[in-house]
């Protein structure tokens, strides 16, 4: 299948990055390419480093990005890994980073993954499909404190403990395994004008699961914990959210590293000797023009906070 689209905060990330033709840089989040592909362009001896736990999208980089494979690295592997992934290769000093968090189109647009509440598929859920949690797991197995727990946490779902309690119901008669059983599911805990908001009434769980089963948000910490130390002076880290969780865990983590210093506010003098390590070259994150979403619908919530190390 050819997937044809417009990546997401395009000209943002590029001016973002600040290529430099020579420099290292590294894209996270390979997804279909898009992002990569124009890095790529803009290298000559430059390097690109690209990074994806889904297989299919390493597999279909070979034919998207073969006009510039030379200069381009794939690994397959998860950038909450980032530190060891580098390290083990041997990779430090990059000019850039850009991290699109959250599930890529084409995972959503494949029913047989299961993301999607639109398309009946088993329930799968896992970026990487070679790891063992999946989201029948989660759904027929965790109970119903921690079901709760992530609808109401990942997902920031209001209906929580009575989704939850309905879960744990109907999988007590025979499991819950597709996609649109889990959506009825939902749909049967819910009032009346919860399922009338414009909004579909399984958004919300799905995305808490989906989250759960990736360790989506401690992945993001884990990134950013590592991508800071490991760029040059003056290397760009781009990062994208489209929710506000994970959003929040990048705002705060680069305005740690914007900071530097831990000591109480109310110490006279500064005594853990942390220096700012990066400055935010946007104060406020960078979101898609009415032109970009009239090409990419996706963009609508995304945000780009970008940091240059010092």
């Amino acid at each position: 299948m050819e997937f044809i689209h417009k990546p997401v905060l395009l000209r943002e990330c590029l001016e973002g990055l600040n290529i430099r033709p020579e420099g290292t840089y590294l894209d996270g989040t390979l997804g279909r390419a898009g992002h990569s592909r124009e890095i790529a362009r803009r290298l000559t001896t430059g390097r690109l480093i690209c990074i994806d736990r889904d297989a299919a999208a390493l597999d279909a980089a070979e034919t998207r990005l073969a006009d510039c494979l030379e200069q381009v690295t794939l690994i397959h592997g998860n950038f909450g890994d980032l530190g060891q992934l580098l390290d083990s290769r041997g990779i430090s000093g990059l000019d850039g980073m850009l991290f699109d968090l959250g599930v890529s189109s084409p995972q959503l647009d494949d029913p047989e993954r299961g993301f999607s509440y639109m398309q009946d598929a088993p329930l799968d859920m896992r970026m990487d499909r070679s790891e063992p949690l999946t989201a029948d797991t989660v759904v027929n197995q965790w109970s119903q404190e921690e079901l709760k727990r992530i609808l109401w946490q990942y997902g920031e779902e209001r209906y929580a403990p009575q989704i939850a309690a309905a879960i744990v119901r109907r999988r007590a008669e025979r499991p819950i395994t597709t996609t649109f059983e889990l959506v009825d599911v939902i749909k049967s805990a819910m009032p009346g004008q919860a399922l009338r908001e414009k909004q579909h009434p399984a958004k919300r769980c799905f995305q808490a699961i989906r989250i759960a089963v990736n360790d989506e948000l401690g992945a993001v910490d884990r990134m950013l914990q590592a991508a800071v130390p490991r760029l040059a002076p003056g290397g760009r880290l781009c990062v994208i959210s489209f929710h506000s969780l994970e959003d929040r865990i990048v705002k705060n983590g680069l305005a740690a590293f914007a900071k530097g210093c831990t000591c109480p506010p109310d110490f006279p003098v500064c005594v853990c000797g942390r220096k700012p390590e990066v400055r935010l070259v946007n104060k406020k994150p960078i979101t898609s023009t009415e032109e970009e979403l009239d090409e990419n619908p996706r963009a609508r919530s995304a945000k780009l906070r970008v940091a240059e190390k010092r």
